[in-house]
């Protein structure tokens, strides 16, 4: 089943679950909790101030091994989708095995997150292709199936092929990646040319990649933005990318940085039972989705 070998053939204290990397996220980006009322905002994840030696050694991991040649073999992989073809809620089966114990908001498994992250959009009245949005979001990290290590697999997102922002967590471990070394990458535009817009430039490879071209026929514009962009940090909340962005990235991302605290801050204890929601999301996947899914 998943794989967490690293490339190194060591295992150096990674992460303990595929999710703690959104904790690292939530002390870098504290928002006031108005999606959920019932939790006053310093009730919001509240953490101990020393460093998290886990998070920081997945991101030296990350940053050292996704080069511009590991996003194109990536991509040459799995997106010819031949692994195998599946409802989507077989994929929720798997992905309901992985428990975030890092979580101090809650101990709720994958499937639970992702319906919470639905149902706020929801009871928010947005449409129901955004609420999809909100069910199907993670779902790429069926990845760790397939037998990818978790740095390969989630993490803050960030193009390849050109110089690296400070803007992203960590920078400093890129000094140990093979393309800062290239000249031909480490300038501003790289392998790119300004404003040549984000579907011209290979984004770090991981679920959000993987997941938005498995909806690409299924799900509205807006909504693939948010599934391609929601671990896009640098760009959606530190603006970093701007020199590659064209006017449409730069109007979608309004749809991104909708979408993004659903994802971080909708941990609801009072979540509705999967008995309750699930006429409305069988009916909700099969108006959108075939039966069967390519992996």
């Amino acid at each position: 089943m998943r794989n967490e070998n690293l490339v190194s053939g060591e295992d150096q204290n990674p992460l303990k679950n595929l999710d703690q990397w959104e904790e690292d996220i939530l002390t870098r980006y504290p928002d006031p909790a108005n999606i959920n009322s019932d939790k006053a905002e310093e009730q919001f994840r509240n953490y101990e101030e020393t460093e998290k030696d886990g998070v920081k050694e997945f991101y030296k991991l990350n940053h050292t091994y996704q080069t511009y040649d590991f996003v194109q073999q990536k991509k040459a992989e799995y997106l010819k989708f031949d692994k195998e073809e599946m409802p989507i809620w077989s994929a929720f089966d798997f992905l309901n095995r992985l428990v975030d114990d890092s979580d101090p908001d809650t101990d709720l498994d994958q499937m639970q997150h992702l319906l919470q992250t639905s149902e706020a959009i929801r009871n928010d009245g947005h449409p129901d292709w955004m609420v999809l949005v909100g069910l199907i979001h993670d779902m790429g990290k069926v990845l760790c199936l397939y037998g990818e290590s978790q740095w390969a697999v989630v993490g803050d997102t960030f193009p390849v092929g050109c110089a690296y922002s400070d803007k992203i967590v960590y920078p400093e471990f890129f000094s140990l990646n093979p393309d800062f070394h290239n000249p031909t990458y480490q300038t501003k535009l790289g392998v790119y040319s300004q404003n040549c817009g984000l579907d011209n430039v290979d984004m770090s490879w991981g679920h959000d990649e993987y997941v938005y071209h498995m909806m690409k026929p299924y799900i509205p514009e807006p909504g693939l933005y948010m599934l391609r962009y929601h671990s896009f940090y640098s760009q959606h909340r530190e603006n970093a990318y701007d020199h590659l962005m064209s006017e449409k990235d730069h109007e979608m991302f309004k749809w991104v940085r909708l979408f993004n605290p659903y994802d971080l801050y909708s941990k609801n204890p009072n979540q509705k039972s999967w008995e309750e929601l699930k006429p409305y999301y069988e009916a909700l996947v099969s108006k959108y989705l075939p039966t069967n899914i390519k992996f």
